[in-house]
Order: structure tokens, then C-alpha cells, then sequence
């Protein structure tokens, strides 16, 4: 296991069950290809692998536009 790898299993350790479960399902979609059961479609796949680069990019929405949609869902 790479050293990045064991930092982000660390983080997720700290987690909501729910969070941990998702982040699961992120990864098991990505690595595992054979299992129907975790299988996603090219597109999604591709998306994902978007937001990941755009992560690394340093390319996030502005605190103040996730703020107003969460004002707009209530939350």
C-alpha cells in the first residue's frame, strides 16, 4: 500500500459509518471492474476521474456558492 493510500484510509478512519461507506463504494467502483455489485458506467467513472483532477488542481466551488446550496435545500 502507497504512503498516500494509508494517509487516506487514516482520514476516513475518522469518519461517519455513512461517510465510510460511500468513500467504500468510491473505491471498490474504481478497483474492482468484475464485481457487478460495485460496477459503474464509463460516464460516472469519467466524472469521477474529473473531480478528482480538478481536486488535485486545487479547483474547488467557492465556499459562498456550496453555502447557497445548501440554503436552497434546507440544510
Amino acid at each position: 500500500m502507497t504512503k498516500l493510500l494509508e494517509r487516506a484510509i487514516a482520514k476516513v478512519r475518522t469518519l461517519s459509518e455513512d461517510d465510510q461507506d460511500a468513500i467504500a463504494l468510491a473505491i471498490l467502483s474504481m478497483a474492482d471492474t468484475e464485481a457487478p455489485e460495485f460496477a459503474i458506467d464509463d460516464a460516472t467513472r469519467a466524472a469521477i476521474l474529473e473531480g478528482l483532477e480538478q481536486a488535485r488542481r486545487g479547483e474547488f466551488v467557492p465556499d459562498e456558492e456550496i453555502e447557497a446550496l445548501w440554503k436552497r435545500h434546507g440544510v
